[in-house]
């Protein structure tokens, strides 16, 4: 066997279809693409179109401006912590934390994130106030009534610094 007597098998390789030579190939005229109409033109392709199969920019939700992983606090106004002040429902010698607004009835404790307190109304009362947020008007009205302020972390925010506790660890054993 020499080189020049090398060949493919028969039926290896196939030679494409020359378009739009006359009726005896089978694929004259209209080449195979029908008569008239918008996909019969040159430079046509249906963006978006899956041929009757709902599209996926119709299958998936809308966005818009929803942030994908948005915090969830149960928001209690100033007002209403110095309401239950003054009707015996809160102690303000004791510390006001997540557990002593249920017990009072101001939150539902629902939350994922827990508590944050926003400045609406007026505080008389000294507190010492933990919550897992707080508005920048609430922290001065506190400040200014004599009482402190602890912000505590979230559950996201603890579970986040968690995961990337372990990514770190993982990183460490694989140098090992």
């Amino acid at each position: 066997m020499r080189l020049n007597q090398i060949a493919d098998n028969e039926g290896a390789r196939k030679d494409r279809m020359r378009v739009g030579r006359g009726i005896g190939s089978g694929k004259g005229k209209t080449s195979g693409r029908g008569v008239k109409g918008q996909k019969a033109r040159t430079g046509v392709s249906i963006k978006g179109f899956e041929g009757g199969q709902t599209p996926i920019h119709r299958r998936l939700p809308k966005r818009g401006f929803n942030p994908l992983n948005p915090q969830d606090f149960d928001l209690v106004n100033l007002g209403r912590l110095q309401a239950a002040i003054d009707k015996g429902k809160l102690d303000a010698s004791k510390p006001v934390d997540g557990a002593a607004l249920k017990a009072a009835g101001l939150i539902s404790g629902k939350a994922a994130d827990g508590v944050r307190l926003l400045g609406t109304g007026e505080l008389k009362a000294k507190i010492a106030v933990s919550v897992q947020g707080i508005s920048a008007t609430a922290r001065e009205a506190v400040e200014k009534a004599g009482g402190s302020v602890t912000v505590l972390e979230t559950r996201k925010v603890k579970a986040l610094a968690r995961s990337e506790q372990v990514k770190a660890e993982k990183a460490k054993k694989k140098k090992k």
